[in-house]
């Protein structure tokens, strides 16, 4: 691996790591350097290596087995169109995360039970509390509710796909506190 020099650290973590996955460096069920050993080829910080796992994780690459290590799942490519995402405008990236909000809305009332009902009205309330004083308190609120109804559609993909649209407004609000 080469090591890396550029600012967004992470991405470049991800990259290196994908293309050695996608170039056979490691065969589906092999396992990977351990995380100091990662850091070092890098040439970055563990919380580094994390990070960039986090990510190949989400999209399919490999997986995490506690107290064994982190393993090859995949070598094909199947992340390009999320990773294709991530270059796109906010404005598109805001507008694919609304739309799977209304088909999951859709679905969850589908499948609602009282339990789902009562756990949403409850998350609604409380977002409904904002004074204005604290805003990232109600982005907090506002982020649980939409999960919630996410995950009460029951659709994996999804889900998955939310939580990789989450990923990337968490990051976008990172580089904005800089």
């Amino acid at each position: 691996m080469r090591a890396l020099s550029k600012t967004n650290l992470a991405d470049e973590a991800i990259e290196a790591i994908r293309s050695d996955i996608l170039g056979k460096r490691w065969a589906v069920g092999e396992k990977l350097p351990n995380e100091a050993s990662l850091s070092a080829m890098l040439s970055v910080s563990r919380g580094t290596v994390r990070e960039a796992v986090r990510v190949l994780v989400s999209q399919g690459y490999l997986e995490t087995r506690q107290g064994s290590g982190t393993y090859v799942r995949s070598t094909s490519d199947a992340g390009r169109p999320l990773t294709m995402a991530r270059r796109a405008s906010l404005r598109d990236q805001f507008e694919a995360r609304l739309a799977l909000d209304v088909e999951a809305a859709r679905l969850t009332a589908i499948r609602k039970t009282p339990e789902t009902v009562a756990g949403l009205r409850r998350l609604l309330a409380e977002r409904s509390n904002y004074d204005g004083g604290n805003q990232a308190a109600f982005i907090e609120r506002d982020l649980a509710f939409h999960k919630a109804v996410i995950a009460a559609s029951g659709n994996q993909a999804m889900i998955e796909i939310y939580n990789f649209f989450l990923d990337l407004d968490r990051r976008h609000h990172r580089c904005d506190a800089r």
